[in-house]
């Protein structure tokens, strides 16, 4: 089941959305805009605009007189005062993504903290009453506990062994977000802490959890390590961000945006099941923990599954569904959803003969 319904956004709201030629950004925008809403997105420059604009038209939203840009980058202060005059409402989805691991965790880390702290002031310093930030499940669950139970209560250590640099910026970032509204006390914050986001991508552009599906599709994944991981579909995330931003008892709190927990091998058998015409493609084997220790020794790609050790995380959603009412849909459903975008965006090569889809 799937909560989507619109949620009660002031007609004279005005909503800031930083991120928005990311995956989680610009499905809020699209969000917004379908059901009306008056957006501004921050871009660091043309290509960004381009890149969301193109998004909004392969979903079939035209909405020019609802949407407008302000430029803005995480790493400086210019520009942060002019995207908030006049808004009400700031989501706050930005952070940097490596496609590969950076040399240095500081390239990742201090546009992420630095970044938050910008947003977070510059809305403050707007009166703006509250911010509602894209954490994530990495600043969460990557340090064990000892019955690998997670809740909102839980902290990831940022000197956990073995812990990539994008996990340990999430970390920092939303650590640093808390002290500073801890320290002001006038701005509300609420943090969103989703687990690994799927679902229909509006343009082909990397991500993450959309590359392993695309990976397998292609037939470059014919063995997966053992790795357990939440799951939630983008368009949930969507809906938690804007229920956390109007509900009166969301200021101040994390959630957690999760589904369930699967395995790389079982999003392989849910794709083989959906797409048979792809079952040749996908992976056959998983490898067991000690193969994925030994592994990641020389590949890095391999580190955040031998952090995990092949535990089976249970991740709690039960916070966002008792206090905000939120509804995720099957993890069935997104795997899907997640391939059915691909296919259609031509972003993975289609088998010879026969129907894709089952």
């Amino acid at each position: 089941m799937s909560t989507t319904k619109s949620v009660s956004i002031p007609e004279n709201a005005k909503v800031l959305v930083t991120g928005g030629s990311g995956f989680v950004g610009s499905h809020s925008i699209e969000r917004l805009l379908r059901e009306g809403h008056r957006v501004r997105v921050t871009v660091r420059g043309a290509k960004q605009e381009a890149q969301t604009l193109a998004g909004l038209r392969q979903a079939g939203v035209d909405r020019a007189d609802l949407l407008e840009f302000a430029v803005a980058d995480l790493s400086a202060d210019e520009g942060w005062a002019q995207a908030m005059d006049g808004v009400t409402h700031v989501l706050h989805h930005a952070s940097p993504f490596p496609v590969t691991p950076p040399e240095t965790e500081d390239e990742v880390v201090l546009p992420a903290r630095d970044g938050a702290l910008r947003v977070i002031a510059a809305a403050r310093n707007a009166g703006i009453p509250r911010v509602v930030m894209t954490s994530s499940y990495a600043a969460v669950g990557y340090t064990k506990t000892p019955d690998d139970h997670y809740t909102e209560g839980n902290w990831t250590d940022p000197e956990t062994p073995g812990l990539p640099a994008y996990h340990k910026s999430k970390v920092l970032a939303e650590a640093a977000a808390w002290d500073y509204v801890r320290a002001h006390g006038d701005i509300e914050l609420v943090v969103i802490n989703p687990t690994g986001i799927f679902g229909p991508q509006l343009v082909d552009r990397p991500s993450g959890s959309i590359g392993l599906v695309k990976a397998m599709l292609h037939g470059n994944m014919p063995v997966v390590p053992v790795m357990h991981f939440g799951v939630v579909d983008v368009r949930d995330v969507v809906d938690l961000h804007l229920r956390a931003m109007l509900h009166p008892k969301a200021g101040g709190e994390r959630f957690i945006a999760n589904k369930g927990s699967s395995s790389l091998f079982g999003l392989a058998e849910i794709l083989r099941e959906r797409f048979p015409a792809f079952a040749d493609k996908l992976p056959a084997k998983e490898l067991t923990i000690e193969e994925v220790r030994e592994a990641a020794k020389s590949e890095p790609a391999l580190r955040e599954a031998a952090v995990l050790e092949g535990r089976v995380p249970v991740i709690s959603n039960d916070k966002a569904r008792s206090v905000l009412g939120w509804e995720p849909r099957e993890i069935t459903d997104t795997i899907t959803a997640t391939a059915d975008a691909l296919i259609d965006l031509d972003a993975v090569t289609l088998p010879e003969s026969g129907s894709p889809r089952s």
